[in-house]
């Protein structure tokens, strides 16, 4: 911190710049934090404290990945990503490209095909 700051002010301005990227990514990823419920504000910026953002579509993306990947991902949030996985590709380093043969993908017991850019849910996340 810059000398002359006062640190309550600045912690305050972090946590309110997380609470916004917090609703953005709500706004790309919305049946993940549904999902989450009252639990996505402190989940979302407890993961992203520390971590430059991708863009709110990436921030989510890498999210939903560690939760899928820590057995905690929520079925709603499940079943977009596994529509997301099956519509785009995402290596985690460069932005999401739009898939141009057919795909299937699996998150959580959601399973989600693409076939001819259309993507459909064939199995829900078990609940």
């Amino acid at each position: 911190m810059p000398p002359g700051f006062a640190p309550a002010p600045v912690e305050a301005a972090r946590r309110a710049l997380l609470r916004k990227r917090a609703a953005d990514v709500a706004r790309h990823w919305p049946l993940l934090a549904a999902g989450l419920g009252a639990h996505w504000p402190a989940t979302f910026t407890t993961w992203a404290d520390g971590r430059p953002s991708n863009g709110s579509l990436r921030d989510g993306w890498d999210l939903a990945r560690e939760l899928r990947d820590r057995g905690t991902l929520p079925p709603l949030g499940a079943e977009e990503l596994a529509a997301r996985e099956a519509a785009s590709r995402y290596d985690g380093h460069r932005p999401p490209r739009p898939r141009r043969m057919p795909a299937v993908a699996r998150a959580g017991g959601a399973v989600a095909a693409q076939f001819a850019g259309r993507v459909r849910l064939l199995r829900p996340a078990p609940r």
